[in-house]
């Protein structure tokens, strides 16, 4: 089996003078982020490698997420996830290495909402229906794969294990969508 914990970067500030790839995170995008990371701490679902866009908010959130982490978890910036389509994406998900059977992978919108949207064949309709209908800044999306080699991972092929956003943690009913 593989996982592929699908986490879109927190909220960011809307300007910053070195253009949309340096905008921070706000302070409610890093508590989220952190919030993120200790729910998959606390879950057990430890990345064996974690990957993030080159843009400072998705970089930001993959930090503020891995603190949660009392051990090193291996991670790596890869600046072709920036603003990437679904069939880019999903070439880079295939080249993971057979070694890591849970790949964190912090991006942004609209391919992540996208990819989550292709790969994911089956799961619980109400989470299944909830991220198709918003998928809010710092929200996860957990697919599972049947499979032992990430090179085989193809549409509809996994299983959305679960739909996870900041708002459902902290107990709010609505997210910002931004």
């Amino acid at each position: 089996m593989r996982r592929l914990l699908l986490l879109r970067h927190g909220k960011a500030d809307r300007h910053s003078a070195g253009g949309d790839r340096e905008r921070p995170l706000t302070r409610r995008g890093e508590e989220d982020a952190r919030r993120i990371g200790e729910f998959l701490h606390d879950e057990g679902m430890t990345p064996d490698l974690a990957v993030a866009s080159n843009a400072r908010r998705a970089k930001q959130t993959l930090e503020r997420a891995l603190e949660a982490f009392p051990a090193h978890v291996t991670h790596l910036i890869e600046n072709t996830i920036y603003l990437a389509t679904v069939d880019h994406l999903v070439e880079v998900l295939r080249q993971t290495p057979d070694k890591v059977t849970t790949l964190l992978a912090v991006g942004h919108n609209p391919g992540f909402a996208e990819l989550a949207y292709y790969l994911a064949g089956s799961g619980e309709p109400a989470d299944i229906d909830l991220m198709r209908s918003k998928y809010p800044t710092a929200a996860l999306a957990i697919l599972d794969f049947e499979t032992d080699h990430w090179s085989e991972v193809r549409r509809g092929a996994a299983r959305l294990h679960r739909f996870v956003t900041p708002a459902r943690l902290r107990g709010d009913e609505d997210d910002d969508p931004d």
